[in-house]
């Protein structure tokens, strides 16, 4: 019967040994174990018999999952150094006057996939943070059961980050040996594989993730229904990842005009040039979606506040037509006329932004929950409630609002490392910007959930006492 103690032999094969797979015993069938025990027992017998040596342990155990994770960390590692030396080899072997050239033209193929990578890691950061301080972003998403967890996420851009240094470091290889058409290759065959894996229509590698992924892309350039949070988030993280979608412009120009590998892009006035005016465009695509996004929100709301959040977005528009504008004037009108406006608008944006986010996205009097784990970790002890923790972010936020205008420039983009940097600091700028935004919406959530309950449970006591007055004697 159930709860009666159920005695299993030492020398029972259904013993689990250390690192096997757990067996479940069925506590109300006794007698079909034991039977099962005992055929299993002939037939080791039987093989003993017939000179057959059956092994239980290398059966039943498995290696541990420590070690199975100490040795991907290992070849990860491995890995990551070979591609190192042989980069750095190939590059040695180019001549010192072409070796710049050569680290540009690369840099500007890969940098925008590397720089998603550090996102998608970023990203699964954040979910695992929401899920230790129990903030619902499932809810706050509109997330159907099977959306990915931070684990999954994290395997996502584990793979990402084997796949993009890898071709990267082929494509170097080939080209300082000579292979000019196989290097060209390599950028193109690694754009393709992944403008085919996100539209894949097969329900594989995260179908449902996907497509979630693309409709809310769609919803984003045309804003033809109510704006969800999903919307205007998703919309926030691509302004800041406007120069990653301006590199990923040029790099498919010189894909589609035969451009890769050749010194025909050298030529700053060619189609896909420097100086091209599909750049500014490109740049300025982000911030003009999520300006209609906010005028959507006032057509079905009428909520004032939301004008003044398109009118911040709309002053990049002319942080990044006035520093193109370099490229096409003498350069006499550039000193004395634009660029004294550029910087004028650099800053008008820079601080207009910073003061949204603190004021209007964060709402810093409602920090409550976040970075409070419902497990014990040395993360939570360090920063939960902390005075440093906001003084770093309002400070922090400040810096990178101001410096996130030079990435904007395209009269700058040539020195393509600072570039780099500056974009991968904008992207830990959002990473910390979307804790205390999702936080506040979960606030915001939990709120209007706790007023609703209390109105309904006050209408419930009101009717209580209305239908006690009237009770007939």
């Amino acid at each position: 019967m159930f709860g009666g103690v159920v005695s299993v032999p030492t020398n029972s094969p259904h013993l689990r040994k250390s690192g096997s797979r757990p067996v479940v015993f069925d506590l109300g069938t006794t007698e079909l174990g034991n039977s099962a025990e005992e055929d299993f027992l002939h037939f080791i017998e039987s093989n003993e018999m017939m000179g057959v040596s059956t092994s239980l342990t290398s059966v039943a155990i498995l290696p541990s999952p420590v070690l199975l994770w100490r040795f991907k960390v290992l070849l990860f590692f491995l890995w990551g150094f070979i591609c190192c030396k042989i980069g750095w080899d190939s590059v040695m072997r180019m001549s010192a006057d072409l070796r710049d050239l050569f680290l540009y033209e690369a840099f500007l193929y890969y940098n925008p996939l590397l720089l998603v990578t550090m996102m998608v890691w970023l990203w699964g950061i954040n979910l695992w943070v929401f899920a230790q301080a129990n903030v619902g972003y499932a809810k706050i998403f509109d997330l159907d059961q099977s959306h990915l967890t931070h684990g999954e996420i994290w395997k996502c851009a584990t793979w990402m980050t084997i796949i993009v240094p890898t071709s990267m470091t082929a494509y170097l290889y080939l080209y300082s040996h000579g292979e000019v058409s196989l290097a060209a290759s390599q950028p193109v065959l690694l754009y393709a594989a992944v403008a085919m894996t996100l539209i894949f229509p097969f329900d594989i590698f995260y179908l449902s993730t996907r497509y979630f992924l693309l409709r809310t892309s769609w919803r984003i350039v045309f804003p033809l229904q109510a704006i969800t949070f999903a919307d205007f988030f998703l919309a926030d993280i691509l302004t800041s990842m406007s120069k990653v979608f301006s590199d990923l412009e040029r790099s498919v120009c010189r894909m589609v005009h035969r451009q890769v590998a050749t010194i025909a892009w050298f030529e700053a006035d060619s189609v896909c040039g420097s100086h091209s005016i599909a750049i500014p465009i490109v740049l300025v695509l982000p911030y003009i979606f999520r300006f209609f996004q906010c005028l959507r929100q006032y057509k079905d709301t009428r909520e004032k506040t939301t004008l003044l959040n398109a009118l911040k977005y709309s002053t990049a528009v002319p942080v990044i037509f006035l520093s193109a504008l370099k490229y096409h004037v003498f350069p006499d009108k550039w000193t004395n006329v634009y660029r004294p406006l550029w910087l004028l608008s650099s800053v008008l944006n820079s601080l207009y932004s910073f003061y949204w986010d603190v004021t209007r996205d964060w709402d810093l009097s409602c920090f409550t929950r976040i970075f409070k784990f419902s497990k014990p970790y040395f993360l939570s002890h360090i920063l939960y409630g902390r005075k440093w923790v906001y003084f770093w972010v309002i400070g922090s936020n400040l810096i990178l609002r101001c410096t996130w205008t030079y990435k904007l420039s395209a009269h700058l983009r040539h020195n393509y490392i600072t570039v780099f940097t500056i974009t991968a600091l904008e992207m830990l700028r959002r990473f910390q910007w979307a804790f205390f935004r999702v936080e506040n919406e979960w606030n915001k959530m939990n709120s209007k959930t706790n007023n609703q309950l209390s109105m309904t449970e006050m209408a419930n006591e009101e009717e209580k006492l209305l239908n006690s007055n009237g009770h007939s004697v």
